[in-house]
C-alpha cells in the first residue's frame, strides 16, 4: 500500500496510477464505513435492511472500492442507494457501474443533476430537508450550493457502546471552484458563505470527510487499526473545519483581485 508522506504532492502521481491511492477499508463507528481511496472518498453504511453507497468515485478507481467492499465482508448487491454529494467526477464518475451491478438507486441535489447527466441519469433528485430512511438509518439531506450548485450535505444518527453520534459530512467544500474562471455558476461565491453558515448551526460528532484530506481520514485510519482511539469522535472538529473553508475561500477572493 502507498505510504503518503506529502500527500498533496503525491496527486499527480495518482492521477496517472490511481492504484498508488489505496487505502485499507474500516469501520468508523457503527454502521459507518470507509471504502474510499486517498483520492476519492467512498463511505457505506450499514442499516441493518442493506447498504447506503456515498460518492462511489472515479470509474478507474471503482475496482479497489469493489475489493473494499468485499474486505469488509459486505456484497455489492446489498447496496440499495447510491448518495451523491454532487456531480463532480472525483465523486460520482463511477455511479452508474455501481448501479448496473447492484440496481440500486443514485441520488443527487436536483440542481445538479442537468451536469450529472455525463455520468449517470438519477433516480431520484434531493431537495433542501428530504430524508432517506433504510433499516435503522434516517439521513437528512441539506441543499449547500457553492461548489456546485446543486450540493448536498447530510447527517444521521448512530450508536456506539450505548451512545448516540451524530455523523455529517459537508457535501462540496472544495475552493476550486471558487476561483473566477471555475465558477460551477454564477453567485457561488455567496452560496458557498450562506451554506457554510448554514453548517455551523449543525451539531457534528463525527465528521466524515468529502475528501480524505478533510479530516485526516487516513491518519485516523492508521491509528484505528492499530487498535488506537478513535479520533473520528470529535465534536470540535466540524466547526473548525468549516472556518478553515471560509479562510481559504477569502483567500481565493484576495487572490483573485489582484
Amino acid at each position: 500500500m502507498f505510504r503518503f508522506g506529502k500527500m498533496y504532492e503525491r496527486l499527480k502521481d495518482i492521477a496517472v496510477k490511481p492504484w498508488l491511492g489505496k487505502m485499507m477499508p474500516f469501520r468508523i463507528i457503527g454502521g459507518v464505513y470507509f471504502v474510499g481511496t486517498y483520492q476519492a472518498s467512498c463511505h457505506l453504511v450499514d442499516t441493518g435492511d442493506g447498504l447506503i453507497m456515498i460518492d462511489p468515485g472515479y470509474s478507474k478507481t471503482a475496482y479497489l472500492v469493489l475489493d473494499s467492499i468485499y474486505r469488509l465482508g459486505f456484497h455489492p448487491q446489498d447496496i440499495k442507494y447510491i448518495v451523491n454529494t454532487h456531480w463532480h467526477v472525483d465523486h460520482a464518475e463511477a455511479a452508474e457501474a455501481f448501479s448496473d451491478l447492484t440496481g440500486a438507486k443514485t441520488l443527487i441535489g436536483r440542481d445538479d443533476a442537468e451536469k450529472a447527466a455525463r455520468y449517470f441519469t438519477p433516480d431520484i433528485l434531493v431537495d433542501d430537508g428530504d430524508t432517506l430512511t433504510l433499516g435503522n438509518t434516517r439521513i437528512r439531506f441539506v441543499h449547500t450550493p457553492g461548489h456546485t450548485k446543486g450540493t448536498i450535505s447530510f447527517f444521521f444518527d448512530v450508536e456506539e457502546n450505548g451512545k448516540t453520534y451524530r455523523v455529517g459530512s459537508f457535501g462540496g467544500a472544495g475552493t476550486n471552484t471558487m476561483v473566477r474562471k471555475a465558477f460551477d455558476f454564477d453567485g457561488c461565491r455567496e452560496e458557498y458563505l450562506a451554506s457554510l453558515n448554514r453548517m455551523r448551526k449543525e451539531r457534528v460528532d463525527v465528521f466524515i470527510g468529502n475528501h480524505t484530506w478533510n479530516n485526516d481520514t487516513y491518519g485516523k485510519s492508521l491509528k484505528l487499526l492499530a487498535g488506537g482511539e478513535n479520533d473520528f469522535i470529535n465534536d470540535k472538529i466540524w466547526i473548525e473545519f468549516l472556518d478553515n473553508c471560509e479562510k481559504r475561500l477569502l483567500k481565493v477572493i484576495a487572490e483573485d483581485s489582484m
